[in-house]
């Protein structure tokens, strides 16, 4: 069943991000680089200036009247993304810095009690390097063995392929939700159900998919779920992994010092419950507490009015680029979140990107931390173009004239 949308109130939604309005280099700053990071609204900003001139203190062991508002607002920030994700308990919300920390936390603390030589891990041909890099250490250390998913034409994955990769010793496949790279929407679903039919456990990249998809970690059923805050609308520095608690129950702790223990002595330490096992030392508090606001902003303008806005902002920004003379779209499948990956015709990606920066437009260029998928496709590198909920057609229109005169230039 479609879900009924409201038009989005662009005006009033850009109102809300300060540093959209400014010129750079004597231009209107237009920003299509929000699958990098996301630009803040003013409520985001306004609760970390809140949190340091009103309230900053450390959190959960202190009895006076900062400490406790400061351990309320961040245990609520937790509270908030278990309703954001729908997770179970917010026992199996733990805060990271990022959708990077989250998987390595995985990766060392799974493999250490987990895995085996002889074991598999699956990762995808579409994976930011964040998410092949620890799965390679954890490799190295056990024994384990890892298999990749291979890319079709259209950036999608080969299911098919994956299929005969599963194996009864595959104990985890790890991918994105979406890709940075090329925008494509993965089937996780499906992944899902088929690595638990062997008994594997999945865990989910969704760096891309929390400002833009709807994520019921109960209804996908996935054993790990990660996320980063800056792609999110809210702080740097600031993330959650999502985890079933029987799974984060059994795994070691990651880091250790203040926080995560029950007991220490000389001759043994005891650890704390969930979710403060995972959480050791004097946590990013102030992001963590503004980061209930950015999600707070996207349940407010309602996802599935962002993603029918964005959706629109994609189409129109795909017809617009691919209409000009010696461009390739890298992506081509329809089910992508709103980045646009291209290249142009004897131009390089960099070249491109300073070109458009000179006339105020803010594209990211290079290999977006996904080698082996430019590799892949035998290029060094795009332009990417991402759109979030305050960008514009008439912006998409600025992006599609600046690479008009760039190819107009260059052809010369």
């Amino acid at each position: 069943m479609k879900v009924a949308t409201s038009p989005i109130d662009i005006k009033k939604i850009r109102e809300q991000f300060p540093v959209l309005h400014q010129q750079v280099n004597g231009h209107p700053l237009v920003y299509f680089d929000s699958a990098a990071t996301s630009q803040k609204p003013k409520v985001v900003i306004d609760a970390l200036v809140n949190y340091y001139s009103g309230y900053n203190a450390n959190i959960h062991r202190g009895i006076h009247t900062l400490a406790e508002k400061a351990t309320r607002a961040y245990e609520q920030t937790r509270e908030t993304a278990r309703e954001f994700i729908n997770a179970a308990s917010a026992e199996e919300i733990i805060f990271t810095r990022g959708v990077t920390e989250g998987i390595n936390l995985v990766a060392n603390s799974y493999a250490k009690a987990f895995l085996k030589t002889g074991d598999e891990l699956i990762i995808s041909g579409l994976e930011h390097h964040s998410n092949i890099v620890p799965w390679q250490l954890a490799c190295e250390t056990t024994g384990a063995v890892l298999k990749v998913i291979p890319v079709q034409d259209s950036g999608e994955l080969d299911i098919a392929a994956f299929k005969k990769l599963l194996t009864t010793k595959t104990k985890l496949v790890a991918v994105n939700h979406a890709s940075n790279s090329l925008g494509v929407i993965n089937p996780v679903e499906e992944i899902i159900n088929l690595a638990h039919d062997t008994g594997s456990l999945v865990l989910i990249d969704g760096a891309q998919a929390g400002a833009h998809l709807q994520i019921d970690v109960q209804a996908l059923d996935c054993d790990f779920y990660c996320l980063s805050s800056h792609k999110m609308y809210g702080p740097t520095g600031a993330g959650i992994l999502y985890g079933k608690k029987f799974l984060l129950e059994k795994m070691p702790p990651y880091h250790g010092g203040g926080e995560m223990i029950k007991e220490v002595t000389f001759e043994k330490t005891t650890y704390n419950d969930l979710p403060y096992k995972f959480e050791a030392g004097t946590p990013n508090i102030a992001d963590v507490v503004a980061y209930k606001y950015a999600m707070d902003f996207i349940t407010g303008l309602g996802r599935e009015n962002m993603a029918a806005h964005e959706h629109e902002l994609l189409v129109y920004a795909t017809e617009k680029i691919s209409a000009l003379k010696g461009v390739k779209i890298y992506g081509t499948t329809e089910n992508k979140v709103s980045v646009v990956s291209f290249t142009i015709d004897g131009i390089h990606p960099f070249d491109i990107g300073q070109m458009l920066d000179a006339r105020g437009v803010a594209v990211r260029t290079g290999h977006h931390c996904t080698q082996p998928l430019m590799n892949r496709f035998g290029i060094e590198g795009t332009v990417r173009a991402s759109f979030a909920v305050y960008n514009t057609k008439e912006e998409i229109d600025s992006l599609a004239e600046g690479l008009k005169r760039i190819i107009n230039f260059m052809s010369k």
